[in-house]
């Protein structure tokens, strides 16, 4: 077999030097899955046997191309592996926990729900497994659009978008015309700085003051964007730069995870009780006026949050909601009872709402709403009236919107297509440096492999337009700059 070297151009750069397995890693994660395998066996709240069986397997499967990743002397990014990993606290737990939401739901619904989501992670895993391809040749993939000098300075690329995030949430000094270009144009520098300096600290290519500079900065963003009430940003961001780290190192930030769960864990319980103190709505659950804390206040306002947070521990316990609200699996349950008895299945109505999304509103006025698909799906399966999706948008996520267009079918197509364009990119990509065209948009669907809330339209059309500002600005450097 020919060495893969000789695939590549002479000009490629040099390629990152795979590091050697970390057993620490993967003994690490195979001890955490049959601990968690044998709790959920022993000390099951389920009656149902298959019920059991069923969470269990889903567990397995969510955890295996993890497992698999971690054994690998490589640095390839695990976008797929991230991606099946979060199968476990949005399908398992909440089955295997006796989530509240699935209680209404007779137990032929629960068990052809999870056979539903081992039948995705079946033939996704089978797809992503058989799937062959050769490295990118040409200069999109080989590349370094930034050079790797220029690199070391993304530092300071997450210190103005942490001054931005800051102007942004707490002031109006930026003009309603440069909104969107300037949240788009940050909220990219920020994604791929976040993520190439957690790879770099991974890789142990920082320096003690840059490692400061950047638990700093990650650490101001996530208190700016959860000062809104809105959690997802921050958490993102959160997950992005440990992938990060992971993937530059295959070692456990443990530490980090220990700090960061409880804490996530309790402002989680005590948002919806903040939420009702500093938002307010009219008659008609409408016009949400957000009163937002100034920089001065914010010590003041978590201190309240955290009070808040605990006083709710006494009624619930922080893990069992956290796992209550990341859990999608009711969804599926609520699709599997409906259709195609009561509810005739969508026969892919909402994937045929993807194209608009890519059209410019600029082009067309009446463009639909973003979380188009979100919104039919809810008014479809009676969660939420017309006028209500103008304040809250419901979770419904990539599995249960396969299910309601086409049922098994559709769960089959969606994980074959899905796992196939992602083992292909990361092939194709497979020696492209971070810093090319190839490498940056890894990034990106690094960042999009645990938005699993998400609709496929959605999911697609907020990552083309984050690829157009993480790709457009190196292009407009390169070639309009110099």
């Amino acid at each position: 077999m020919a060495d893969p070297s000789s695939l590549l151009p002479d000009s490629e750069p040099e390629l990152e030097r795979p590091a050697p397995p970390d057993r620490g890693l993967f003994r690490g994660g195979l001890l955490a899955l049959v601990g968690t395998v044998g709790y959920y066996a022993c000390y099951t709240k389920l009656s149902a046997t298959t019920e059991l069986y069923e969470g269990l397997a889903i567990i397995v499967l969510a955890a295996l191309p993890a497992l698999i990743w971690a054994r690998r002397a490589t640095h390839e990014f695990p976008v797929f592996e991230a991606f099946m990993l979060t199968g476990i606290n949005i399908y398992a737990l909440p089955l295997l926990n006796g989530q509240n939401e699935l209680l209404t739901y007779s137990e032929s619904v629960v068990e052809q729900a999870a056979a539903a989501v081992l039948f995705f992670q079946i033939i996704a895993i089978f797809v992503y497994a058989i799937t062959r391809g050769l490295p990118g040749r040409t200069p999109f993939w080989t590349e370094e659009v930034i050079s790797r000098d220029v690199g070391k300075y993304l530092g300071y690329g997450l210190g103005l978008t942490t001054i931005y995030t800051g102007i942004a949430t707490f002031s109006d000094l930026i003009p309603r015309d440069l909104e969107a270009p300037l949240r788009a144009v940050f909220y990219g520098l920020g994604i791929i700085s976040t993520f190439v300096q957690g790879r770099r600290w991974g890789q142990d290519d920082l320096t003690y003051q840059e490692k400061i500079f950047y638990v700093l900065n990650i650490v101001l963003q996530v208190v700016f964007t959860f000062a809104t009430l809105y959690l997802i940003a921050g958490i993102s961001l959160i997950v992005l730069a440990l992938l990060g780290y992971v993937s530059g190192s295959k070692r456990r930030p443990v530490i980090a995870i220990a700090i960061i769960l409880p804490i996530i864990a309790l402002l989680h319980n005590g948002k919806t009780t903040m939420r009702e103190k500093y938002w307010a709505v009219d008659n008609n659950n409408r016009d949400k006026d957000v009163s937002m804390p100034s920089p001065s206040e914010l010590p003041a306002f978590y201190t309240e949050w955290i009070q808040d947070g605990l006083d709710l521990h006494q009624k619930s316990s922080l893990t069992e909601k956290l796992i209550q609200r990341t859990s999608l699996f009711q969804m599926i349950c609520l699709v599997v009872d409906n259709s195609p008895d009561r509810l005739p299945y969508l026969d892919g109505e909402t994937y045929g709402q993807i194209p608009g999304q890519f059209i410019p509103r600029f082009f067309w006025a009446e463009k639909p709403v973003a979380h188009i698909s979100t919104y039919t799906l809810s008014i479809y399966y009676g969660l939420q009236r017309i006028e209500d999706t103008k304040t809250t948008t419901i979770a419904f996520g990539l599995l249960a919107e396969a299910y309601a267009n086409f049922g098994f079918y559709g769960v089959g197509m969606f994980a074959a297509v899905f796992a196939f364009c992602l083992k292909k990119y990361g092939l194709w990509a497979q020696y492209s440096p971070i810093l090319s065209y190839a490498g940056l948009l890894l990034v990106l669907l690094m960042a999009w492999s645990f938005q699993t809330e998400l609709t496929l339209s959605i999911w697609l059309s907020s990552l083309f337009q984050a690829a157009v500002a993480v790709l457009g600005v190196p292009f407009i450097l390169r070639h309009f700059l110099g």
